[in-house]
């Protein structure tokens, strides 16, 4: 199982946000894409943060109670995001996300430039993939 790569089950083409994007607009992207959060990029593409549904749900019911202006990704995304590299082992990953309980990850590459995001639903299909495979081989 150690040959499974973060690579080949990642999504290459998530949504992804930008620093100056409202959470409105953030909430739409998020509600299409079926997506519970995603990375915050800059203009070449490299990770500056991340963003999640419960983020967004935070700042819509503040912006709710105060009337206030709802307020900018950049002010509240969180920016020390942990990332996995395209080469990482999925196994790794999987005990990883069961230990600290994590759904999402950014893909990046040596540079931090976004390339994918993982799901535990993606991991779960990488496993079982492995599972049924082995399965059949073994019959």
């Amino acid at each position: 199982m150690e040959s499974l790569k973060v690579e080949d089950y990642m999504k290459a083409r998530p949504v992804k946000f930008h620093k100056d994007m409202s959470v409105a607009e953030a909430v739409e992207l998020l509600i299409s894409s079926n997506q519970s959060g995603g990375p915050v990029v800059d203009k070449q593409n490299k990770l500056v943060g991340f963003v999640s549904e419960q983020d967004c749900i935070q700042k819509m019911l503040e912006s709710t109670y105060y009337r206030e202006a709802i307020a900018k990704l950049g002010q509240f995304m969180v920016a020390d995001v942990r990332t996995v590299k395209p080469y990482d082992s999925v196994l790794e990953l999987a005990q990883d996300m069961a230990k600290n309980r994590t759904r999402i990850f950014p893909v990046v590459d040596d540079d931090g430039y976004l390339e994918g995001l993982i799901t535990r639903h993606d991991i779960m299909v990488a496993i079982d993939n492995h599972l049924h495979d082995a399965y059949h081989m073994a019959s």
